[in-house]
């Protein structure tokens, strides 16, 4: 008999670490080739990890809610071949390639030298995402140390150090008014309130309230929602489309396509298309920002944020948009949503996005402000289809009409698209919707 060590596969260049969620198979259990073995979670999305060999698990190395380093062996497989396997890029464990979404990008701790830092080197062992959290918020090796662990082995996890923030910022809010109270003079006192105006006030348990604790999800989109707006200058901009043709066609023709394709045809798709024919003629507008320098995509990939029951929002993305006619499209976008709502996502689904449309309208909401998907420069909100009285040229003069007209939004990173480029993008997508082929067949 020979061992097969199983390790943490790498998800993706951004992802240097995943939560374990569950173990499929219990020690003693005989596993098939691309049988399910464990379940795990990273901040992309959560995945189902098959076995690359055929055996028996002898040997589960971390338990449940275990954060382990991607390379890292996590469990042992007796297998019937020579001895010294273990998996690798090579086998069939899903892989996949991200655009560096992540809110926090590891980098080490340095342990600078002061009076309340120690100069020892710490022999204890950190995760990527704990080390960069942890400088990030300046807390010393000193401070980590102290920390008891909830992880394998007493390790220090992302839940560990975010309650230990939470617990030396109350800390520090409730020493205030002692320093307060003390005789400052006026220049200690500017000082002083100037401190205190640039720390988040504390949030007040008086009353009936209850405590809610975000799920892991909601923290990940907590943390992107929060890194977007510190990284990206956002402007929104704002045209409104008589939509009053596509409306009457998909009426007309969304029986026959239901019978025809087996799919139900809802607008998203038709947005898309015209946000793919726009990005043809704006290019600038399908790319990313590095330090200084500017990343154009060729490929146009379209993300569309999903709502999923828990109230938690995913965003899959159509690969190659360009590339789809409508019934394509309309295919994609139908399969995206229904394996989002069922958590049945893999990770290449969510990952390689250019530019990303979100559906306010769903909501019963005419317009919105959305916030950019971080590396993208740019984010489109279509919102409710409404029927208003509106203005026609026509020959014979100006006519008021019943239309159905919908609110387009843009928002935008006036680091690198200026509100020429967003405008004209913009505008150009509610041409396209305005000027709808309604002879077209399906």
């Amino acid at each position: 008999m020979a061992t097969y060590e199983l390790i943490m596969p790498k998800m993706g260049e951004s992802i240097m670490e995943a939560t374990i969620l569950n173990w499929a198979k219990n020690i003693g259990d005989h596993i098939d080739v691309d049988e399910t073995i464990l379940e795990i979670a990273t901040d992309k999305v959560d995945s189902e990890i098959p076995s690359p060999v055929e055996g028996t698990l002898s040997k589960i190395l971390f338990n449940v809610n275990d954060v382990v380093p991607i390379g890292t062996v996590i469990a042992l497989i007796e297998t019937g071949g020579q001895s010294g396997e273990s998996a690798s890029e090579d086998n069939n464990i899903p892989s996949a390639q991200p655009e560096p979404e992540v809110p926090y990008i590891p980098t080490p701790i340095v342990n600078q030298p002061s009076a309340s830092t120690s100069t020892v080197k710490s022999d204890r062992f950190y995760s990527p995402l704990v080390k960069n959290i942890a400088s990030k918020e300046g807390v010393t090796v000193e401070e980590l140390d102290s920390i008891a662990g909830s992880g394998q082995d007493g390790r220090v996890t992302k839940n560990d150090l975010l309650n230990y923030l939470n617990t030396r910022t109350a800390k520090q809010t409730s020493s205030q008014p002692q320093q307060a109270s003390q005789p400052v003079t006026p220049t200690a006192q500017t000082q002083n309130i100037q401190n205190q105006t640039s720390k988040p006030n504390a949030v007040s348990l008086e009353g009936d309230v209850e405590i809610i604790e975000m799920d892991r999800m909601r923290k990940l989109i907590a943390d992107h929602m929060v890194m977007s707006k510190h990284t990206s200058p956002h402007v929104t901009s704002f045209v409104e489309v008589d939509v009053t043709n596509i409306v009457k066609w998909r009426d007309r023709v969304k029986k026959e396509f239901q019978q025809k394709y087996g799919q139900n045809i809802t607008f998203t798709p038709i947005f898309i298309e015209a946000v793919v024919k726009a990005i043809h003629d704006y290019p600038m507008i399908n790319c990313s920002v590095d330090g200084s320098t500017i990343i154009r995509k060729k490929n146009i990939n379209i993300g569309m944020a999903t709502a999923l029951p828990s109230g938690n929002l995913i965003v899959p993305v159509i690969k190659d948009a360009d590339n789809m006619n409508l019934i394509g499209l309309t295919k994609s976008v139908n399969d995206l949503a229904t394996r989002a709502r069922n958590n049945q996502l893999k990770p290449e689904d969510i990952q390689g996005g250019t530019f990303t449309l979100t559906n306010v309208g769903s909501f019963g909401n005419i317009m919105g402000t959305p916030i950019i998907n971080q590396p993208q420069v740019a984010i489109m909100a279509v919102g409710a289809i409404k029927k208003k009285p509106a203005v026609l040229e026509t020959p014979d003069g100006d006519v008021i009409a019943i239309r159905h007209m919908m609110f387009l939004s843009l928002s935008y990173d006036h680091r690198v698209v200026d509100g020429s480029l967003g405008g004209s993008f913009l505008r150009r997508t509610a041409d396209y919707l305005e000027s709808f082929d309604t002879n077209q067949t399906i």
